[in-house]
């Protein structure tokens, strides 16, 4: 036994976690409130390295936001726009294309498509977008919509969700993103996003889609008015969700930004907060392999020290990103690939390039990679994009 831990508080909960028993809500709640951040991550790295070893991974993927036209008014969203709105956007098909074909161009395996609850898309455009994206390249993994997007089109298409999430499959989709979740306890759901998919909803679109053999993401957005208790709710859901059906890859953390939006919030979660987050998920999601430090929202040195904490992937490249940066966001829109290996590396971590289901593509034992087009042209790319979008 280490001396640290000898006569510690958290002592009995550390015996627990290194004899791989699983932590009791209660438990969860406890480490949550607790300020001994060294504690938790010794013990969030304890897990970590059972799961994963000394591997920490990335993605090279690119975002696409197909338009931000929304039928609701979530409270905590700053990226949804009405029809009336000059700064509303929507792209065609073939724009969506040419964006996919650049982005191929950089050594990209996954495309992250969402956007908002358009108001008259018909299902087809959706269907179109698959296939056109799936004929670039049959290998190019496409990991697309939201479960409130899902329930939206199954309305469009007057499909029940397991012949909506059918259809899109056979269009190509392979994997449904995890955005969406907020906090699940109804109480907190109606104060932030009002109208928006239940809970059950939310979890029910998730289970559907790995019954079929699917998997997904799935996250938790922290930092604004919910409780503790609510994380852990939150969290609950999640973990008995996946005892069921095994199909998430991985949890993502959120953290709130506050600005343009409706919530009275006007700090996002500290640096510690973030921290003690990730690291109580680590421990607790203990059926989860993967726990993703999401650099966009965090920064990429905070991401990076998450690694420590519980974290073992930084999600992935990017290229542009609309959603968090429309809140307030002040991280960059992309990362190039010598970024996150060097960000992995310097956390004492072995960088390993993974697909959309966190297998390994590629794993960088020894020298750093030389330069790709990845990592000298996102930037020109971006300007390119924004300007014409």
């Amino acid at each position: 036994m280490n001396f640290f831990w000898q006569h510690h508080e958290l002592r009995g909960l550390y015996d627990m976690v290194a004899a791989g028993r699983r932590i009791s809500d209660e438990d969860a709640l406890r480490l949550l409130q607790s300020k001994d951040l060294n504690a938790l991550g010794a013990m969030a790295d304890l897990v970590r390295a059972r799961k994963t070893g000394n591997r920490a991974s990335y993605i090279l993927n690119r975002y696409i936001n197909y338009s931000n036209y929304c039928i609701l008014s979530c409270q905590f969203c700053a990226f949804a726009r009405k029809k009336r709105d000059a700064d509303g956007m929507q792209h065609t098909v073939e724009e969506i294309v040419q964006k996919a074909k650049e982005a191929l161009q950089l050594g990209i395996t996954e495309l992250h498509i969402v956007g908002g609850l358009h108001p008259s898309l018909p299902f087809s455009f959706y269907t179109d977008m698959l296939r056109a994206l799936k004929a670039l390249d049959a290998r190019l993994q496409l990991k697309c919509f939201t479960a409130i997007e899902i329930l939206h089109l199954g309305w469009l298409a007057k499909k029940s969700v397991p012949d909506t999430l059918a259809a899109l499959r056979e269009a190509g989709l392979d994997s449904l993103t995890g955005g969406g979740a907020e906090i699940f306890r109804q109480e907190v759901r109606s104060q932030i996003a009002r109208g928006k998919e239940s809970a059950e909803e939310y979890l029910d679109v998730h289970r559907t889609w790995h019954r079929m053999g699917g998997r997904s993401t799935c996250t938790m957005l922290y930092g604004h008015v919910e409780s503790p208790a609510d994380r852990v709710d939150h969290l609950q859901k999640l973990r008995q969700l996946q005892d069921e059906t095994r199909g998430f890859t991985a949890f993502v953390p959120l953290p709130y930004q506050p600005d343009n939006n409706q919530i009275p919030v006007t700090t996002a979660p500290t640096g510690f907060d973030s921290l003690r987050t990730m690291a109580v998920s680590r421990i607790y999601l203990d059926n989860f392999d993967h726990i993703t430090a999401y650099w966009v929202g965090l920064g990429l040195k905070l991401a990076q020290v998450a690694l420590n904490y519980g974290a073992d992937d930084l999600h992935g490249t990017i290229m542009e990103e609309h959603i968090f940066h429309m809140a307030g966001a002040r991280t960059p829109q992309s990362q190039p690939e010598a970024g996150m290996i060097k960000a992995i590396r310097e956390a004492g971590r072995i960088p390993v390039q993974r697909d959309t289901f966190y297998q390994p593509i590629k794993v960088w034992d020894n020298a750093p990679p030389a330069p790709t087009p990845a990592d000298r042209a996102p930037s020109r790319i971006l300007e390119e994009n924004l300007a014409s979008a």
